[in-house]
């Protein structure tokens, strides 16, 4: 055996060893209730915005000593999620299988592979598989409906029934812990079985609603095809407005997460809008490799009665002071004199138009015109297949020499775009597992409207994408509503997009005045990005369906 094989198995046995040694610091974070949505019994549902939460401080007495606690209409719910960092293997058009550095999810694991966020409920998240989770699920197990935390397990050192000898006399030693047992602690088996080799690209869907409390648990299941990496991982929330570096993902400021560890992100989701989420290690290198993924902020909007006005609706908002958007004469109490922020992200409308709730919207807009039926996020991305070999087998990559040729639309080419459901690929595991879970498809009900969130963290090349038939209404860019101070819409209607790496638009498509059954095409007209690798008619392209 020669010396190079003999270093890499020994290296393999190293990094088996780390990871199973280090194991017991997976820890997942899902509280059922907290400081700002203190009723358990609220957080597994969100409740209709009718008013802006008002606070009050712990201390009446002297309110400068105390903190502020919700006190009338506490709006938003808890919302948890899990995922894995490491790696795994994508299909591309032409049936290359390509290796990936990777996320996958350890939480919402059904949804997932139906192509939904992951994003779960604390009465969700927290509960356990009733069975034994294996390699490759939900893709290897029929019929598997599974949402909640993978390896939670009740914590026995508490539940067990022993107790600790205190100066008051024995106590249980987890005297807060709920019926269920659960604390947050894991069973590492479960989370190694399936976190491992499970990546996804797009990584896994995240979806929050404003006033949501978001709890982020990243665990580091390392990297199977690259024991002698010892990468750390980060989530890096790219252009969302966070309160504190701390849970930013940039390691100079916050964390880094090692093998074997886990950290939990926290969020309290003010603005709506479209946004993306990477691992911020080494960025062009994680980037590139595939840590990639989507998230989007729902407006508050979307919980506003049918029998409320938008623009009343929009007026109450002002009084939150994360997202108040003040000017003159705007009916809100107390008024102002001039303007407060000229950032603000939702001004009213100058123009009111009567419209009533009870719809879904892209934005908190108070007329009614960022509304949809059907919502489908699209990432943007590229693959360069060459600097993804090499990074299959050593370091350090060609990174001067980086250049895309596969082009991929949530994390497929041109046809598999137009694939329904989950892809599976066969990994290095010789177990299948979902890769490429959400499909680009759009399918649009004549007569309705469909919201596209298109985002794009390609890090190589500009992209574009036309849309021939139906025009594109760009309504948001950059998770912010299309609006100037005055409250005038600034929204326009194209049939071409171009986007940068990091920059997000959201496009609302009207299927009004379109036919049932016609087809049309969302595409590059860039043809150099109309291919998978040598192959010709690929890339980026996926169809439209009006049903």
């Amino acid at each position: 055996m020669s010396s190079k094989i003999v270093g890499t198995f020994v290296l393999a046995l190293i990094g088996v060893a780390v990871q199973q040694a280090t194991a017991q610091s997976f820890r997942v974070q899902c509280p059922a209730s907290t400081i700002t949505h203190p009723t358990a019994a609220n957080n597994n549902s969100e409740p209709a915005y009718t008013a802006a939460t008002t606070f009050v401080s712990t201390n009446p007495s002297a309110p400068a000593n105390g903190y502020l606690v919700p006190s009338a209409h506490v709006n938003g719910a808890i919302k948890c999620q899990q995922i894995s960092g490491g790696d795994g293997y994508a299909s591309m058009g032409d049936g290359t299988q390509t290796y990936m550095f990777s996320f996958g999810p350890l939480s919402g694991l059904a949804d997932i592979a139906s192509g939904n966020p992951g994003t779960e409920f604390p009465n969700t998240f927290n509960t356990t598989y009733p069975g034994t989770l294996v390699p490759g699920d939900p893709a290897t197990t029929p019929g598997f409906t599974f949402n909640g935390a993978v390896g939670l397990t009740p914590d026995l050192d508490c539940v067990s029934g022993n107790t600790i000898a205190t100066a008051a006399g024995s106590a249980l030693p987890c005297p807060n812990l709920p019926a269920s047992g659960l604390d947050g602690h894991v069973d590492p088996r479960a989370i190694m079985d399936v976190g491992v080799m499970n990546g996804n690209i797009p990584a896994p869907l995240m979806a929050i609603d404003e006033d949501d409390e978001y709890f982020l648990t990243l665990t580091n299941v390392g990297m199977i095809m690259r024991p002698d990496l010892f990468e750390q991982h980060t989530v890096h929330f790219h252009g969302y407005p966070n309160a504190s570096a701390f849970y930013d993902g940039v390691p100079d400021a916050s964390v880094a997460i090692n093998i074997g560890g886990s950290f939990t992100y926290y969020y309290l989701a003010p603005d709506a809008g479209t946004y993306f989420w990477h691992c911020h290690i080494t960025p062009p290198e994680h980037l590139q490799m595939g840590m990639v993924g989507q998230i989007y902020v729902r407006p508050r909007q979307n919980r506003v009665p049918a029998t409320t006005s938008l623009y009343s609706a929009l007026q109450v908002q002002q009084v939150d002071l994360r997202t108040a958007c003040r000017r003159p004469n705007d009916g809100v109490t107390p008024a102002v004199t001039s303007a407060t922020d000229i950032l603000c992200t939702n001004p009213l409308p100058a123009v009111q138009t009567g419209l009533n709730g009870g719809g879904k919207y892209a934005y908190n807009d108070g007329d009614g015109s960022t509304r949809y039926d059907v919502e489908y996020p699209i990432q943007i991305h590229g693959f360069d297949p060459n600097f993804h070999f090499v990074g299959m087998t050593f370091n350090p990559e060609g990174f001067a020499d980086m250049k895309d040729k596969y082009f991929l639309l949530n994390g497929r080419s041109y046809p598999d775009t137009v694939t329904p459901g989950s892809m599976e690929t066969e990994s290095a595991d010789s177990v299948k597992h979902f890769s490429q879970p959400l499909p680009a498809i759009i399918n649009i009900t004549h007569g309705q409207k469909a919201l596209l969130r298109i985002s794009d963290l390609d890090v190589t090349e500009y992209q574009t994408l036309a849309s021939l038939g139906i025009p594109m209404q760009v309504v948001g860019y950059n998770a912010k509503l299309l609006r100037d101070q005055a409250g005038n819409n600034l929204y326009y209607t194209t049939n071409s997009i171009t986007l940068a790496g990091g920059e997000s638009l959201d496009v609302i498509l009207d299927a009004t005045n379109n036919t049932t059954g016609q087809v049309f095409y969302l595409f590059t007209p860039q043809l150099d990005h109309l291919s998978n690798d040598a192959e010709n008619f690929g890339g980026l392209m996926t169809e439209v369906h009006i049903n």
